[in-house]
């Protein structure tokens, strides 16, 4: 079980290394939050991303994904709930002072789970994720290489360990670029600024989206 080609993993690992490293609103919420708590916040958020990525990897195995693919109800759902928590938290950030940033930097610790659930959501409340799964994952399935379901939890994981490769190194390069300016009530004022702006333009294209 499980028998595929060099070809085979190198063309998946390839492309699992570019799709983790496309911009969306994961990647932007996990260097948001390592911009204003430090690596622990950025870790906690990575996470949450992590966590939702692999309910994500769950459905597609078990084929509950294709009701997102084949059921514009459910899709219109799961997209506006996720819109509007993206918006929800662009809107925070636009009307914060700036001084939450310094006052979450110094007790990231404390305020670690909180981070991990809102990437949870984060993931959750995408359903271009659970499509993308559905459509990417089944590409990689070989007759006679194990149970389809097998196959594509597989599959799934090793974008989630792959991940686990490609994105500590920006938590830990962002979290080294913002150090020294992270208790700067002008940088904090920017950032909320920027990073509202930019949730609140991810949750728009995400209700923009279609099927």
């Amino acid at each position: 079980m499980f028998d595929y080609s060099l070809l085979h993993w190198t063309s998946f690992l390839a492309a699992a290394v570019v799709l983790n490293l496309a911009p969306g609103p994961d990647i932007a919420f996990i260097l948001g939050q390592t911009v204003r708590g430090g690596r622990r916040a950025g870790f906690a958020a990575l996470g949450g991303i992590w966590a939702g990525a692999f309910v994500h990897v769950l459905m597609a195995a078990a084929g509950i994904s294709a009701i997102l693919a084949t059921s514009a109800t459910a899709f219109s759902i799961v997209k506006w709930a996720g819109a509007g928590y993206l918006v929800y938290l662009g809107i925070k950030a636009l009307r914060s002072d700036g001084g939450s940033f310094i006052a979450e930097g110094s007790s990231a610790a404390r305020h670690a789970f909180p981070i991990f659930k809102q990437g949870v959501v984060v993931a959750l409340l995408n359903p271009k994720v659970a499509i993308f799964f559905l459509a990417f994952l089944p590409q990689f399935v070989e007759a006679g290489a194990g149970p389809v379901a097998a196959q594509l939890f597989l599959h799934g994981v090793l974008i989630i360990v792959v991940a686990a490769f490609v994105e500590p190194p920006l938590i830990l390069a962002g979290d080294r670029l913002t150090n020294s300016l992270r208790n700067n009530p002008k940088f904090g004022l920017w950032l909320d600024r920027s990073l509202g702006t930019i949730f609140l333009g991810l949750g728009i294209r995400l209700a923009l989206e279609e099927r």
